[in-house]
C-alpha cells in the first residue's frame, strides 16, 4: 500500500488539473468581421497625432507653390536643428514627424543622385547637409515615428511630362528616401499636377515598390491604400466615420468629398481617414503668419481623433530651421489642456454592469469592468444573438461632465452603427448623447450635466457590438455646447440633445 501511494497521488494530481483545466477553460473572443487593419494600420491609429513639416526653398521665398527655379543658395538655415522638431512631437504627444522631402518645386532636403536641385547644391552644411538623414535620427532618439512626402508634381524636373521617364525618376528618388534612412512608418501622397503637362502616374507601380522596401508604412493618398484624405484641409471629419471605404470607387484626384469624410459601412477595405490642417494660415512659414490658439486646436482635436481619424497638424519650421516659439508656446498649450481634461475620468471607478456577457456574467475575459482600461486590447463583449445591448454605470457619487469617450477594439472591426446616452435624474432617463459612428475613439461634447448613473444603450451595429473604453471628462476650456451645436445645423447625422423617459426604460422626445 506504502508503495503505491505516490502514483495514488500523482494520480489525483492528474485529475485535479484537469478538472481546473476543464472549468477554467476560456471564451475564445468573437469572430472579426471585416475588413480590419493590418500591423501597420493599428500602429498608425494608435499614434493619434503625426506632426507634420512643411520646410524647404519656400520658407525663404515667402511662398507656398515654389516655381522650380528658386536658386539653391536661397536654402540657407542658420540654426536648423531636426532634434528641436522631435522634442516638440515627443512632448506633445505625436507619434510621427512627416517630413516634405521634395514639395512642387522638386527641391531635395536630400542629397539625391537623381538631380543637382537638392541641399548638396546649397550652402548649408557647407553642401553636405541631409535634412532627411537629421530628422530621421532625431525621430528614433525621441522614440517617434518616421514619415516622409515626396511629391509627385515636379516643377525643376525636366522629364516631367514623359510619363515613362518620369516615373523613372520619381521612383528612383523613393528608393533613395526608403533604403537609406531606416525604418519610415509613413509615406504621404497626393495626386498634385500642374503646368499643363501631360502626367500620368503609376501609382500601382509606386505603391507596390513602397511596401515591399517598407514593409510596415502606410500609405496616404486620397484613395488609400492604407490611409485616405478626409476631404478638407481643416482638420474636420465627418460626423458619422467609417474607417471602411471601397478603393475602387475613388481613384488619386478624383474623389467625393462626402464620400472621404464619411467612409462607406459597406466597405470592402480598411482605409481610415487622416485630417491634414496647418498651424497657421499657409503650409510653409511666414513671417506675417501667425497660429491658432490652443483652444481652437482642442475643437480640431475633437473632431479628428474623436471622430476615428487621425490628426496631422502641420508646424512649419522658420527660415532658421526651427519651429518657432510662438508656434511652441500653442503647442505646450494645447498639450496641458488635453492632459488636464482627459487625465481625470469620472468613470475610472465605477460599478459597470452589461444586459448580457460573453460566456456568461461571470466570464471575466469580457467583463463590462473591461471598459475602464484603457486599451482596445480588453473589452466588453457581449452574449451572442442580443438584440439590444446596454451597459450602466455607477459612479459611485455624482459628478459634473460634459465630455464622452467611447472606443472600439478594432482590430476586430468596427460595429456601432448607432448609440445613445442616458443619465439617471430624479428616475428619469435623460439621453444626453445621440450619436452614430464610434471606431478607435469617439469624443463627443455635450453641455455640462451631473449625475451618478449613466447607461450606454446600442441601438445597432454590423455585429455583436465590443467596447473597449467608456470614460466622461470636464472640459472647463472650450464654449462646448456652442461649438457642437454651431455645426449641427448643416449636419443632422449626429444630434447632442436632452430627451427623458422613466427608469425602466421607456423614452420619449419630450426635449428640455
Amino acid at each position: 500500500m506504502a508503495a503505491l501511494l505516490p502514483v495514488l497521488l500523482a494520480h489525483l494530481l492528474l485529475l485535479c488539473a484537469h478538472g481546473a483545466t476543464a472549468s477554467a477553460a476560456a471564451t475564445p473572443p468573437p469572430l472579426p468581421i471585416l475588413p480590419v487593419p493590418s500591423f501597420a494600420q493599428l500602429r498608425w491609429q494608435l499614434s493619434e497625432m503625426a506632426l507634420f513639416l512643411h520646410f524647404g526653398p519656400n520658407t525663404f521665398t515667402d511662398s507656398e507653390w515654389g516655381t522650380g527655379h528658386a536658386d539653391p543658395s536661397m536654402f540657407a538655415p542658420s540654426a536648423l536643428d531636426a532634434g528641436q522638431w522631435a522634442r516638440v512631437a515627443a512632448r506633445g504627444g505625436f507619434g510621427r514627424v512627416v517630413l516634405t522631402a521634395k514639395h512642387h518645386d522638386g527641391f531635395c532636403l536630400w542629397p539625391s543622385a537623381l538631380t543637382n536641385y537638392s541641399v548638396a547644391a546649397s550652402p548649408w552644411r557647407g553642401g553636405a547637409g541631409d535634412v532627411v538623414a537629421e530628422l530621421a535620427a532625431a525621430a528614433r532618439a525621441e522614440g517617434v515615428g518616421l514619415g516622409l512626402y515626396l511629391s509627385p508634381w515636379d516643377r525643376h524636373e525636366p522629364v516631367y511630362g514623359d510619363t515613362i521617364a518620369y516615373n523613372e525618376h520619381y521612383m528612383g528618388q523613393m528608393t533613395e528616401l526608403l533604403t537609406r534612412y531606416g525604418d519610415v512608418q509613413e509615406v504621404w501622397l497626393d495626386g498634385a499636377k500642374g503646368d499643363a503637362k501631360k502626367m500620368d502616374y503609376m501609382f500601382d507601380a509606386w505603391f507596390a515598390l513602397i511596401h515591399q522596401l517598407q514593409q510596415r508604412v502606410v500609405i496616404f493618398s486620397d484613395a488609400g491604400p492604407d490611409t485616405r484624405w478626409v476631404g478638407d484641409e481643416a482638420g474636420v471629419a465627418g460626423y458619422t466615420c467609417w474607417s471602411l471605404f471601397n478603393k475602387s470607387s475613388v481613384t488619386i484626384g478624383h474623389t467625393t468629398d462626402e464620400y472621404q469624410r464619411s467612409g462607406d459601412p459597406f466597405g470592402q477595405d480598411w482605409v481610415p481617414a487622416e485630417c491634414d490642417v496647418s498651424i497657421r494660415p499657409g503650409w510653409f512659414w511666414h513671417a506675417s503668419e501667425k497660429p491658432k490658439n490652443a483652444t481652437t486646436l482642442l475643437d480640431i482635436y475633437y473632431k479628428s481623433v474623436g471622430r476615428n481619424c487621425l490628426l496631422i497638424l502641420n508646424v512649419p519650421p522658420n527660415s532658421s530651421g526651427l519651429i518657432s516659439d510662438e508656434d511652441m508656446q500653442v503647442l505646450q498649450e494645447f498639450t496641458e489642456i488635453r492632459h488636464t481634461i482627459f487625465s481625470q475620468n469620472f468613470a475610472a471607478n465605477a460599478t459597470v454592469t452589461a444586459n448580457s456577457v460573453r460566456g456568461g456574467q461571470d466570464n471575466l475575459q469580457f467583463a463590462p469592468s473591461n471598459v475602464l482600461e484603457d486599451s482596445i486590447y480588453s473589452y466588453w463583449a457581449p452574449q451572442e444573438g442580443q438584440t439590444s445591448w446596454e451597459m450602466l454605470f455607477d459612479l459611485g457619487q455624482s459628478a459634473s461632465f460634459n465630455v464622452l469617450q467611447l472606443q472600439e477594439p478594432i482590430q476586430l472591426g468596427q460595429r456601432v452603427i448607432e448609440f445613445h446616452v442616458d443619465i439617471l435624474i430624479d428616475e428619469l432617463w435623460q439621453t444626453i448623447v445621440e450619436a452614430t459612428t464610434i471606431g478607435y475613439k469617439r469624443l463627443q461634447k455635450f453641455p455640462v450635466t451631473e449625475s451618478q448613473y449613466l447607461k450606454l444603450s446600442i441601438i445597432s451595429a454590423r455585429a455583436d457590438p465590443l467596447i473597449s473604453f467608456f470614460g466622461v471628462f470636464m472640459d472647463s476650456f472650450s464654449d462646448s455646447y456652442n461649438l457642437e451645436n454651431r455645426d449641427k445645423r448643416a449636419n443632422s447625422s449626429e444630434v447632442t440633445i436632452l430627451t427623458t423617459g422613466n427608469a425602466a426604460g421607456n423614452r420619449s422626445t419630450a426635449a428640455m
